[in-house]
């Protein structure tokens, strides 16, 4: 079976040892790469209701058969875990440069137990693994570590996978970053390195996969790039990139205002993809192998915020801190962006919680004062949760934790705070973030995407569960080899057996393979005490919006139940 080493290395940091394991032919066929083998050596190499902060718990990190070929919208990563947000299944996806990188170590995937008795982090390459410490980057920002440490090992190319001062105090809602930029946002990874006292991953080498038809990949690619390179999918993401969306989501009145009262901000062009475009005239940035080029490359040229540079701010973002949390500007909002990124916090969970917070103090349950879109307030609340400080210390254990300790009701499923798109308009969305192993998870079906293009309308019900588990299969295959997600419109599945193939030389049915990888992941969950309960929102998703939107609780239990029906459980 070509397009995979075959090889995975499982890394020990109590005895700073390490070696490699095969990886049987059955398990990929059975599997495929990514999320696939990644779950499959998550359940083999941790016992059932395990602490994910526990120097036993496992971090695996895996690379697809797609990495560093010619298929576009390949350069992604994935890592997996149990997450310490919701203590249940955890992954997370990047893209950028770093994903070439791992994958030229050899490795499928890498397994991490164990913990580092002083901060460190680790340099693998094909033939070794190093570890070395590195106490003079205790509480150091992503962006000084990536550079620090990337100028370190520029002779082999290496490129850098951080966390930082959140990460390293156990945030539960803690990013690892790379490319400066980029994270893998969800689910608080960045948490189980900091407890294994690992401030970064660091890959170097110089393997290549063996494709199965290296020349019909060449051709296919080709052909992909003439037929949607200038497309209109590929123009609105290099135009606007993900901030078109603000528009989209007001006009539907689904884009979540002043912690989901509302799905309307009034003022909404101030922070839309047309005014970052206008104001700020961003340069479009792709992840290597891409034509896409949704990536904005936003400098503040002038005010309060003039030198801050980053990639973005993109559409979660904006929604979390201009939607959820009322901040009037995109300069602001960018500024936000900039210090969740440094201090390695997940801006959909930061800005779900800030929000929180704000309607605490407008309610005066709590004697700390904060309001409304006062940006300088939410950066010292930012600071003080990255440092786990006076009230940081509990807003840091995450929003499930906050709605029990408060009593005030929350949006969130299993402990994850929902993305931006509002389930009480888009009920296909409820369900998708009932159902994503997880958590509150637009990424597992991106199914507001079908709501918003008529392929089923938002508010139906009937027949809805079976067109969102297509959806849910094919994402969880797109995660098996690993790719991005701005590709659903350009492979289809009948593209996506093609690329299989021209990768493997396999023709298996990929339908049964992804079906395995959706049924490996419950397995894991339901080792780990899920219940049906558990794929139930929280209580503020049946609230009605300020414009009336809602989703009742019979009409999600319909949904479930036609889910759980046709899925077989």
């Amino acid at each position: 079976m070509k397009g995979f080493y075959k090889r995975g290395l499982l890394i020990d940091l109590s005895s700073q040892s390490y070696e490699t394991f095969d990886i049987p032919e059955e398990i990929l066929r059975r599997y495929s790469g990514g999320k696939g083998i990644a779950t499959y050596y998550l359940m083999e190499f941790s016992n059932k209701g395990y602490d994910p902060l526990s120097p036993e718990a496992p971090f695996v990190v895996a690379t697809g058969p797609a990495g560093g070929s010619r298929i576009w919208g390949n350069s992604r990563y994935g890592i997996y875990g149990k997450s310490p947000l919701t203590g249940l299944y955890g992954e997370s996806y990047s893209g950028g440069i770093a994903p070439e990188a791992i994958s030229r170590t050899g490795f499928d995937l890498i397994v991490i137990k164990g913990k580092m008795d002083k901060l460190s982090y680790l340099l693998i390459n094909e033939n070794d693994v190093e570890f070395i410490s590195c106490e003079e980057l205790k509480g150091k920002g992503t962006y000084w570590t990536e550079e620090y440490i990337e100028k370190r090992h520029k002779n082999i190319r290496a490129k850098a996978l951080v966390i930082g001062p959140a990460g390293e105090n156990l945030v539960k809602f803690s990013v690892v970053e790379n490319d400066k930029w980029r994270s893998a946002g969800r689910c608080g990874m960045g948490a189980i390195l900091g407890s294994k006292n690992l401030k970064a991953l660091v890959f170097a080498g110089t393997k290549s996969r063996k494709w199965a038809h290296p020349e019909g990949i060449d051709r296919y690619s080709k052909q992909i790039l003439q037929e949607f390179k200038d497309s209109p999918i590929t123009e609105n993401y290099r135009r606007f990139g993900t901030p078109m969306m603000v528009a989209v989501l007001n006009q539907f009145k689904a884009f979540p205002t002043r912690y989901w009262e509302s799905g309307y901000r009034e003022d909404w062009e101030r922070i839309s993809g047309e005014t970052l475009i206008n104001r700020f005239k961003p340069q479009i940035r792709s992840c290597k192998k891409c034509f896409i080029g949704c990536s904005k490359l936003t400098q503040i040229k002038e005010g309060k915020y003039r030198g801050i540079k980053i990639e973005g701010p993109e559409y979660e973002t904006i929604f979390a801190f201009g939607g959820i949390c009322l901040v009037k500007d995109l300069d602001e909002i960018a500024y936000l962006n900039n210090l969740c990124d440094d201090l390695g916090l997940d801006t959909i969970s930061a800005g779900n919680i800030i929000g929180y917070l704000i309607k605490l103090s407008e309610q005066g349950r709590i004697d700390y004062r904060i309001k409304w879109g006062e940006t300088e307030r939410i950066s010292d609340t930012l600071l003080k949760i990255a440092r786990c400080e006076g009230i940081g210390e509990e807003l840091s254990k995450g929003i499930k934790y906050l709605e029990k300790r408060f009593g005030v009701p929350s949006m969130h499923v299993k402990g994850m705070d929902p993305a931006g798109y509002d389930p009480r308009v888009f009920k296909g969305m409820a369900l998708s973030y009932g159902i994503s192993p997880r958590g509150a998870c637009h990424l597992r079906t991106t199914f507001y995407k079908a709501e918003i293009s008529g392929i089923i309308a938002p508010d139906e019900i009937k027949g809805k569960a079976e067109i969102l588990i297509d959806w849910e299969d094919r994402l969880a295959f797109f995660d098996s080899l690993i790719i991005c997600r701005f590709f659903r419109d350009i492979y289809s599945w009948e593209e996506l057996q093609k690329i299989f193939t021209l990768l493997t030389g396999e023709t298996e049915d990929i339908k049964a393979i992804s079906k395995n990888i959706i049924q490996i992941t419950r397995e894991f969950n339901l080792r780990e005490r899920l219940t049906r309960e558990d794929d139930h929102p929280s209580v503020k998703f049946f609230e009605k919006t300020l414009e009336g939107a809602g989703i009742t609780e019979h009409e999600y239990e319909q949904l479930l139940n036609d889910y759980y029906r046709l899925r077989g459980w």
